[in-house]
Parts: structure tokens; sequence; C-alpha cells
């Protein structure tokens, strides 16, 4: 019978990628982690030990958290209710990670994952003033991989030398020595998609969307023309390009939501009427 305080698999996977989601805490042993370095998408590790010490930090916000371990018993029963004990509404994945990979579900292959900064952050850099795929893989990033990363849009110009001297990650940028960027046909975030480890259906119908928006390729779906004119007119309203990736993640929340959830719907004016 599950616990009362737990969360199934399905529940949690409806939630991934959404901005309520809560937050995931992988609390899995250095051992069991190394034998499986995998993680739940938008996981961030911390010690199951060290509860007591990082664990009031999880109240800011207001957002509740999910503890994920191995198998979903002791360890992560044990970090929920002290995190609980901290006033955090805490549950915990059924299962654990072993039942998370088991029912198929995407995880992310943190091989591919940049270092981290002194707060356990990624910290990415790439060229200022946005359009698509730099607004788009920073959305990818915060939804799916790392929720606390940090972005750094600079002249085009000063790119590699602010990645050397700052530790940052360059993506989106045409440089030999740039792994996360175009690859052929393929878009940044194509490469992000597929390198992360999260080739849902619907992540995969919405990199289609980025990548005709993104290369001027409309005919790959009829919905990248929207994505364009919505991206362009957002360069627009903002001067700031950290006040455009905010209003960005709105935008490509509302996408990635319509390419899971609303494909088949339509709209129709004036409304059919209902049968009674």
């Amino acid at each position: 019978m599950a616990s009362t305080n737990s969360l199934s698999i399905q529940k949690l996977s409806r939630l991934i990628g959404r901005p309520d989601c809560p937050v995931l805490i992988d609390v899995c042993t250095d051992e069991d982690f190394a034998a499986n370095p995998k993680l739940v998408p938008g996981a961030v590790r911390r010690a199951w030990a060290d509860v007591a010490t990082w664990g009031p930090g999880f109240a800011t916000g207001g957002k509740s958290a999910v503890v994920v371990c191995q198998k979903g018993l002791k360890l992560s029963q044990g970090v929920a209710a002290w995190l609980r004990h901290a006033g955090i509404r805490a549950d915990v994945l059924e299962g654990g990670i072993a039942a998370w990979q088991a029912a198929g579900m995407p995880t992310v292959n943190t091989a591919s994952l940049p270092p981290r900064d002194a707060r356990g952050r990624t910290v990415w850099v790439t060229r200022s003033r946005p359009k698509i795929d730099r607004i788009a893989c920073p959305w990818l990033i915060r939804r799916f991989v790392d929720p606390q990363a940090v972005f750094l849009y600079v002249a085009p110009s000063e790119v590699m030398d602010v990645a050397a001297r700052f530790g940052a990650t360059v993506f989106d940028v045409d440089h030999p020595d740039v792994h996360w960027s175009h690859r052929g046909e393929r878009c940044t975030f194509d490469v992000m998609v597929e390198e992360f480890g999260l080739k849902t259906e619907a992540l995969s119908r919405l990199a289609t969307i980025v990548r005709g928006a993104d290369t001027g390729r409309p005919e790959l779906a009829p919905e990248s023309a929207g994505l364009l004119a919505a991206s362009l007119g957002l360069s627009r309203m903002y001067d700031d390009d950290l006040e455009q990736l905010e209003a960005g993640l709105a935008l490509y929340d509302a996408f990635y939501r319509w390419c899971r959830d609303a494909v088949g719907e339509g709209h129709d004016w004036p409304p059919t009427a209902r049968k009674q």
C-alpha cells in the first residue's frame, strides 16, 4: 500500500516541465549513484545525511518537494520527514528512480552536464539579444535539467573569453570548440534534447517547431511561423535579455503544454452547440 506522503510515477511525470513542478531532490547514496548516474529530470542531488543542514533552505519560494532515492524506501522517507519537520511539504517518489526507469521514463544523463559553480548551479553563456535557440535552450535547462541554472548574455565577441574567465559553458555559438551548438540541420535545442536524454514525444515535437523557427524552415511544422513571430515580438519588447528570457519561459511553457496535451484540440467560432 502506498504511503500517504508518496507521489506516483504517473503524477510526477505530469508535473515535470511545468513551472509549478515541485523541487526534486535526489538523495541516492554515492555508491548507488555511481552505479546509475542518472537523475529524474530537474532533480538536484543532496547528501541524505546532511538534510538537517541543507533542508531548511528548500523552504524558500513556497514550493513543495519530492524526494528520490534508489527504491523510495528509508532514505527518501527519512529525508522527506526531516523536510516536513522544517515546515516544507515533502513527498517521496514511489519506487524511487529504479521504478521510474523501469516505467520507461526519461532520465538526465549526468555525464552530459557541465561543471557546477560553488552554489551547485550550472552556468551558461551565449550571445546577447536572443531570438529562438537562446531562449528555447535556457527554458529546457531550467525546466528539465537545472532549475537554478545561470544564463549570461554578453557581446558576441566576448563569449569565449567570458566563458574562460567565469567558468561558464558556451551554447549556441558557431565556434569549433563549442559543444552545445548547431550540428548539421539540427539546432542547439535539438542537440540538448538528445544529449540530455530527454527525447519524449512532446519534447521531440517541440524540437521540430524550434528547428523550423530557428533555421528558417517554417515548412517543418505549422507552428514554427507562430513561434518565430512571437519570439521576434519579444525581442522588440525587451531591451534587457534576462527580462526577455523570463517572458520567453512562459511562451515555451505554453508551446510545451500544447505539444504534450493539446495537439488534437481545435477551436471554432461560433462554438459548436453541446449535445444535450
